[in-house]
């Protein structure tokens, strides 16, 4: 059976599927504090969520001597891991992805994560086989580099026209852009949902249940 519309859709991990922005921001933050720099605001510390590392350490704390770029990184982890057992999916997210599944799509991450912390936010039982390949920031090119969507579209055979990339940051739409690919935005994660227009997606979902119908019915 062939999916309607996207034989590949591919997903960002943080503030899309898994409940993190608040977390992450909050790590970035208190990681320049121990440095002693300044502390990012939230909208700084925010905007960098999808971002390589080092592209969202130049924008959140620009300040920051790029020499000092892995002492940032450790303490950014050493705060996130430490919470990182609070986290969950979103509400609703299983689901989605199951009844995604059933209708044949293939399913996908492209993240600015790391290889290592996606492959420990993948552990959950409710998680192994759900997806059937997945790019990390560290292994390809960071968000809006385009590297990782194409190699997943290579990956999987599938054309630009046939593959949906669902974001909830202007980086993830851009990325979409920027390989040929549609896109759909979420208004729940780390950037504000009025900053999408530009990037033109076919939809902007303000809940998971928003996002679960639409691609039902056009994905």
């Amino acid at each position: 059976m062939r999916p309607q519309r996207f034989d590949l859709i591919a997903f960002d991990w943080d503030g899309t599927l898994f409940d993190s922005t608040a977390l992450i921001t909050r790590s970035i933050q208190a990681a320049a504090e121990d440095l002693g720099l300044p502390r990012p605001s939230e909208q700084q510390a925010s905007y960098v969520i999808g971002m390589g590392l080092q592209a969202a350490l130049a924008h959140a704390v620009p300040g920051l001597d790029p020499s000092r770029y892995p002492e940032m990184g450790q303490r950014f982890r050493t705060h996130y891991l430490a919470a990182q057992h609070e986290l969950t999916l979103f509400q609703g997210t299983l689901e989605m992805l199951t009844a995604l599944k059933a209708r044949h799509h293939w399913l996908a991450v492209a993240t600015g994560k790391s290889r290592r912390g996606l492959d420990e936010a993948l552990q959950t039982v409710e998680l192994r086989g759900v997806f059937d390949g997945t790019r990390t920031a560290d292994e390809t090119a960071g968000k809006p580099n385009p590297t990782m969507l194409l190699e997943l579209m290579r990956e999987f055979g599938v054309e630009p026209e046939r593959t949906l990339m669902i974001g909830d940051t202007t980086h993830d739409l851009q990325l979409a852009l920027n390989a040929g690919a549609a896109s759909v935005g979420v208004s729940y994660g780390a950037h504000d949902a009025n900053t999408f227009a530009d990037l033109s997606p076919l939809h902007v979902a303000h809940s998971v249940p928003d996002l679960h119908d639409w691609l039902l019915r056009h994905a």
